[in-house]
């Protein structure tokens, strides 16, 4: 008989698992590329600098709502609903997806903008569970177990549109038993109904057998002002935390550079290399190898975090980050540059994982009793106040020398400069 305990960690970790594929489908690889070539009527620049626009802007919405959103959740115990809620928002708006045709450029930024902002709220209140449920000597392994679930979940997902979808020269459509209209690209628009049905499906044994522990105020008159008056006081009284703060801010920095890696990941390879999803399916296999890497990746270094710390473990990944990313920036001029990219994007997802997976456990290591959904939600205005950074460098970068090349040398940079920060703070797990 299974405990309760396992129980409760693997539905967590399954919320990973379901919502996965919405990074590795939608922003990252199949949907973003898509857009770029197809949905956007102009250049292939233009539209890369059009898509991180939209997830600028998702980014502060986010970031002004999370910690409020959070101090309500802490003091009126709305976690489960506020995660149910944005779920559903992310597989509303991710459905929506399938309908934009070329050049329906704003409907297919609305619906990913609001798509995205369900995705990355959901994520601020899944994680406000991990110090719960997490004992503080395994709070690294299992925020691992999350993240190789969720590559996992990316992984099989990724493999199903490639076999059924990507692979057929005639895709047939289950419901009709008629063949996808490759003219109008219905085969790539049916995605995003997988990816919703995906989140909306494995989301729900989170959603039943997860629990809160904490005992949560009864009263629920003027919720909302004194859930604004105890986030006030949280956001003045932060400089007390000052192992938070510098955390925070280091995140801030190395944080942006991951968001544009993944953000532009599938474009670079398009640009570069010529990896596309019809014509020789390459950057479907780039997906799925990646994924492969990433699912290893989180799981072994989950390990690693509990017994080395989550600083140490997010500075070593933080300099594969900038390995890889001087190798991608060098392979295209490089001979057989193609291998070097592959080596490089095989680094990207080793690490990708167990860097997001530390961050997550370290904050948790971090976080003072009772205020988990409030500071996880000043984790996620950390990674998102500023997250327009590293797209608008990027596009901008783009928009002056006409190369994506360079703007990986500044994701180097960024990465450089998150290490240095994190340099300063103290992992309470080595103290």
């Amino acid at each position: 008989m299974i405990s309760e305990y396992k129980r409760t960690v693997f539905s967590w970790s399954l919320y990973d698992f379901a919502n996965q594929p919405f990074t590795t489908i939608t922003i990252t690889f199949i949907y973003s590329t898509f857009f770029a070539s197809t949905i956007f009527l102009g250049s292939e620049e233009a539209g890369v600098a059009a898509w991180g626009k939209a997830i600028t802007i998702s980014s502060l919405i986010v970031a002004f709502l999370s910690p409020f959103m959070g101090a309500i959740a802490d003091r009126g115990g709305y976690r489960k609903l506020f995660l149910m809620f944005w779920t559903w928002v992310c597989v509303l708006f991710s459905f929506l997806l399938y309908f934009p045709l070329p050049g329906d450029v704003f409907k297919a930024l609305l619906f990913f903008c609001v798509a995205n902002i369900g995705f990355e709220m959901g994520g601020v209140f899944l994680n406000a569970y991990l110090p719960e449920i997490a004992p503080k000597n395994k709070i690294g392994r299992i925020s691992g177990y999350g993240w190789s679930f969720g590559y996992v979940g990316g992984l099989l997902a990724l493999s199903v549109c490639f076999i059924f979808l990507v692979f057929p020269e005639n895709p047939i459509n289950p419901l009709t038993g008629n063949t996808f209209n490759k003219n109008s690209f219905e085969h790539i628009r049916i995605i995003n109904v997988i990816v919703a049905i995906w989140l909306a499906v494995f989301s729900i044994p989170t959603f039943l057998f997860v629990k809160s522990n904490k005992k949560t105020s009864k009263k629920r008159d003027a919720l909302i002002s004194k859930s604004f008056l105890e986030f006030k006081k949280t956001f003045l009284e932060i400089k007390q935390y000052k192992e938070i703060l510098r955390f925070l801010f280091a995140r801030i920095v190395y944080n942006d550079a991951l968001i544009t890696v993944i953000a532009f990941g599938g474009p670079y390879a398009y640009t570069q290399f010529g990896f596309d999803m019809d014509t020789n399916g390459k950057l479907m296999i780039f997906a799925i190898v990646l994924n492969v890497f990433a699912g290893i990746g989180a799981f072994l270094f989950g390990f690693i975090d509990d017994c080395i710390g989550g600083k140490k473990t997010i500075q070593l990944t933080n300099l594969g980050f900038i390995i890889a990313l001087i190798i991608a920036f060098l392979a295209p001029s490089l001979k057989n540059g193609e291998i070097y990219f592959w080596i490089s994007g095989i680094l990207i997802g080793i690490f990708m994982g167990p860097n997001q997976a530390a961050s997550r456990s370290l904050m948790g290591r971090l976080i003072p009793e009772n205020k988990e959904n409030e500071f996880y939600g000043f984790f996620a205005f950390s990674g998102k106040a500023t997250a327009f950074l590293g797209p608008l460098l990027f596009t901008i970068v783009i928009s002056y020398t006409d190369s994506m090349r360079l703007s990986l040398l500044m994701l180097a940079f960024l990465f450089l400069i998150g290490m240095i920060l994190l340099k300063k703070v103290k992992d309470p797990q080595m103290s």
